[in-house]
């Protein structure tokens, strides 16, 4: 437990920080966003003895909520992070690929596909190898995508003037989440 309390207090700084920086900013998009983290930052502590979390798994899971966070509050070239591209590959009727938004989906959903598949070995140990292990982490993460896509739809329902974008960055997003848990299974079920 002791290695776990630099993640949880790191994770708790900056939580907190943005929390903040939304309500003096009045971003009430992005104040549903901080519910969502608080409400998996309890399931991930509710499930921490029982899951055996690895502590990088854990970094990884804090590391993607602060670019989160920071994606819908640290502004750049006038709009927030989220909106930043990064590389233009190629231009999709005015959505540019690759941008901060996709970089974090493929990251965070191919975290969670990597935390899927450790939940599913670690407690189903015969699946190590299996195509189970590694079809279950891979749609189980692009649900959670679809999931996280339905909750910024809510965003977009509650709060007037988001910053989520519209159909094309919606299928943008899957994709970021499907290609990320590709990776991340290929990974970890190569190893």
């Amino acid at each position: 437990m002791r290695q776990i309390l630099p993640v949880a207090l790191f994770t708790a700084v900056y939580v907190c920080g943005f929390t903040l920086w939304f309500v003096a900013s009045g971003n009430m998009e992005f104040m549903v966003y901080v519910a969502t983290m608080l409400g998996l930052i309890a399931l991930v502590g509710l499930t921490l003895r029982m899951a055996a979390y690895p502590v990088p798994m854990l970094w990884a899971l804090s590391f993607w909520g602060l670019l989160h966070m920071a994606g819908g509050g640290v502004p750049a070239a006038g709009a927030v992070l989220y909106n930043l591209p990064l590389l233009t590959i190629v231009e999709v009727q005015g959505s540019v690929i690759l941008k901060y938004d996709q970089v974090v989906h493929a990251f965070g959903f191919g975290v969670t596909a990597w935390l899927l598949h450790h939940v599913l070995t670690r407690h189903y140990p015969e699946t190590r190898g299996s195509w189970t292990a590694f079809a279950f982490p891979l749609f189980g993460a692009m649900g959670l995508g679809a999931l996280n896509e339905m909750i910024e739809f809510a965003a977009v329902l509650a709060v007037p003037d988001t910053n989520v974008g519209g159909y094309i960055n919606t299928a943008l997003d899957l994709c970021f989440n499907a290609l990320g848990a590709l990776v991340a299974v290929l990974l970890v079920t190569r190893r």
